[in-house]
């Protein structure tokens, strides 16, 4: 693609025997946003960490703007790739103020200049009036965005974030997150992201990978990890849901214990087959003349929604999200009926 910025190429990393990222192929364009989202130890950080230079590369190649910038044979210095990083734990000098934090990283002009572009740069981030403050006189947050500046303040084209938001509580981690995202954009600059945190995922990046034990099993649009899961385990980790019995009965109609659902995929399998079919909590919906019925075995209040847990029948349970205004108590009974916009099947 002649707008990839950033291109890795069946990369693999080792830590000593322990081969920490295996075979990892992905492309980013200019200005793009991607994630990488997956559990602890699966290689997510490792991969940011190789981009950066901080890794040695034991199989493939890194290409930024078509450069090779790291192979097996070696690549360039960290300072030389033109990629910023921002750490979780921020990495600023306690001995510096905000400002001197910023321009730091500023190689070129005379003093006055690296400091007056490190004063626009936090103007930019929304610490104009910080400028002068020591890192243990700001909030979290805060350091956050002047770690975001300093990341910023040599131009890079690429900046890469481990883990940025992990420190933060759950609203500042939202709000600052879209205040990066539109920074970012507005400046032009691509990014990948780490994180473990679905949630932030979805929010940041406009590519999302999901890895499991150093893989990349799928690197693709929110929507489509979401209604389009390339395999069990990206079902499974990506959403909600449950994973119900079924049989095919044609291409694109499962027999399941909520009844025959039909949707919008076609598989091949012989008829008769067993699947597992991902049912998500909306494809669940609360009906009083619904022809199943379920029993409340455990609820979740989410303010608008409250996230249900029934157990049908045969003991097959699925999640069913209901407006919070409708209260059932555990061991109430609820009748539902499926309603599937995409199928999403795996066999039995």
């Amino acid at each position: 693609m002649p707008d990839t910025l950033l291109k890795l190429d069946d990369i693999a990393c080792r830590y000593d025997a322990l081969l920490a990222v295996d075979g990892v192929s992905l492309a980013l364009r200019r200005g793009e946003i991607g994630c990488l989202l997956g559990p602890s130890g699966c290689g997510k950080t490792t991969v940011l960490r190789v981009v950066a230079g901080f890794e040695p590369l034991a199989r493939g190649a890194v290409r930024l703007e078509g450069r090779e910038i790291a192979t097996p044979a070696g690549g360039l210095p960290p300072d030389q790739r033109g990629v910023g990083m921002v750490f979780q734990d921020y990495a600023l000098f306690p001995h510096l103020r905000a400002v001197e934090n910023v321009a730091f990283g500023l190689r070129e002009g005379s003093r006055r200049d690296r400091r007056r572009t490190a004063a626009a740069l936090l103007d930019l981030v929304g610490l104009g009036g910080m400028a002068e403050r020591y890192p243990h006189e700001l909030s979290g947050g805060q350091q956050q965005r002047v770690a975001l500046a300093r990341a910023l303040a040599p131009r890079p084209r690429l900046v890469l974030f481990d883990e940025p938001f992990s420190n933060l509580d759950v609203d500042l981690r939202e709000r600052l997150g879209l205040d990066v995202r539109r920074l970012l954009k507005a400046q032009g600059i691509a990014a990948v992201f780490v994180t473990h945190d679905q949630h932030e995922a979805f929010l940041l990046g406009d590519r999302i990978g999901v890895m499991r034990e150093g893989r990349l099993l799928q690197w693709d649009s929110a929507f489509a990890l979401y209604h389009q899961p390339a395999d069990r385990f990206v079902a499974d980790f990506v959403g909600q849901g449950r994973l119900v019995p079924g049989l095919l009965r044609a291409p694109d109609t499962v027999e399941t214990p909520l009844g025959l659902i039909r949707g919008n995929v076609a598989y091949h399998w012989a008829p008769g087959s067993r699947v597992d079919l991902l049912l998500r909590p909306d494809d669940v919906v609360p009906d009083p003349a619904g022809p199943v019925e379920g029993e409340v075995v455990a609820r979740a209040f989410k303010g608008a929604e409250t996230l249900y847990t029934l157990r049908l029948a045969d003991g097959t349970e699925v999640l069913c999200e209901v407006p919070s205004r409708l209260d059932h108590p555990v061991g109430a009974s609820l009748r539902v009926r499926a309603d599937v916009d995409h199928l999403i099947a795996f066999p039995h």
